[in-house]
Parts: structure tokens; C-alpha cells; sequence
């Protein structure tokens, strides 16, 4: 079996989801590391500006990860489509049986 075409529409929606789940673990991990800093911080608004980056990173990481993963993989297929067309595309060995 040769894939000799992608449709690039169904590939940026699956990265997009892919690419946000990625941007929602790095939002948590930062809101952790942004509250733990305002906690140590000396500051007396530092833990209040802590949660808000924290909450910053949740909601916005995954969004602009999210949207950026759609552009590149659009792209990325616009390009396999061009150099399979020239090329032959990527020959896949597929198992049929149990």
C-alpha cells in the first residue's frame, strides 16, 4: 500500500487536539512551578501573582499550542501531498490477519 495523498484538513484537526493536550500538561506544570515561586516569593502580592500566571499558562498554553500544531501539520501535508506527487509516496506493509 503507497500513501500518495493526505488530506490536510483531518491531520491539523487530529494535531491541533494532540498539540493542545501537550500545551494543557506544559500549562499545569508552569502554574505549578510559577505558585511554588510566589509562595518563595518575598513579595507580599507574590502568591496572587503566581496563580495568575498559573491560570495564565492553563488557559492560553493550550490555545496557541493548539492553534500552532493546526498551522504546522496544514502545512506539513500541503508539502507530503507536492513531493509525493513527484516522489511516489511512502510505501506502508499492512497485515491483514489476527
Amino acid at each position: 500500500m503507497i500513501i500518495k495523498r493526505v488530506a490536510p484538513l483531518s491531520v491539523a484537526k487530529i494535531a491541533a487536539l494532540l498539540h493542545a493536550c501537550v500545551g494543557l500538561f506544559a500549562g499545569v506544570i508552569i502554574s505549578l512551578i510559577s505558585l511554588l515561586g510566589g509562595f518563595a516569593s518575598q513579595r507580599p502580592a507574590g502568591p496572587i501573582l503566581g496563580m495568575f500566571l498559573g491560570v495564565g499558562a492553563i488557559v492560553m498554553l493550550p490555545i496557541v499550542e493548539g492553534c500552532l500544531g493546526f498551522i504546522v501539520a496544514s502545512i506539513g501535508c500541503v508539502i507530503y501531498n507536492a513531493l509525493a506527487r513527484m516522489l511516489g509516496g511512502i510505501r506502508v506493509e499492512v497485515d491483514m490477519g489476527a
